[in-house]
């Protein structure tokens, strides 16, 4: 059981990574000699610009990608303490529901953040904001990891719903 118990704990912690990282790195669509995540776009890695309203002509989705990656971190985060806190405090035998409800809320945040920014893709890139050589680019692995993330809370929010505590 305890071997069970280290590979959910490191299966979230797993989780909670992939989400700060594909949060915070700028790499959601890259090219030759640019990257941009729904933050900044980067050019040569050191010169960056934030993403502004008058840039970008559907900056709300922008912003509606920025608060529900967020909101799948902290989430995430949260449902480890509520696992933490419920592995002490329930009885044998009991199921991880509260971890469970939370975990599965932050992989749909996730998975709106990343359909939002897919659908968005189409019309970000042909802003005038960018330049040609932009439009040419591909996802970056921010943008794969945020996937990774959704599957992985997936996951973990369905063991932690089937999971019992046990001896």
């Amino acid at each position: 059981m305890l071997i069970l118990l280290a590979f959910i704990i490191i299966f979230h912690i797993t989780s909670a990574a992939f989400l700060f990282i594909s949060t915070i790195d700028s790499a959601w669509w890259v090219g030759s000699d640019f990257s941009t995540d729904v933050w900044h776009l980067c050019f040569n890695g050191t010169n960056c610009t934030s993403l502004k309203a008058e840039s970008i002509s559907d900056f709300s989705a922008i912003q509606a990608v920025q608060a529900t990656m967020i909101l799948a971190t902290i989430l995430c985060c949260v449902a480890f303490f509520v696992f933490i806190l419920q592995l002490f405090r329930l009885k044998q035998g009991e199921r991880f529901v509260l971890t469970s409800i939370i975990q599965l809320l932050s992989c749909l945040c996730v998975m709106i953040a990343a359909s939002i920014y897919t659908d968005l893709h189409q019309e970000l890139h042909k802003s005038a904001f960018y330049s040609f050589d932009q439009k040419n680019g591909q996802f970056g692995y921010s943008y794969i990891l945020a996937w990774i993330a959704f599957a992985f809370t997936l996951l973990s929010g369905i063991m932690y719903l089937i999971l019992r505590k046990r001896k």
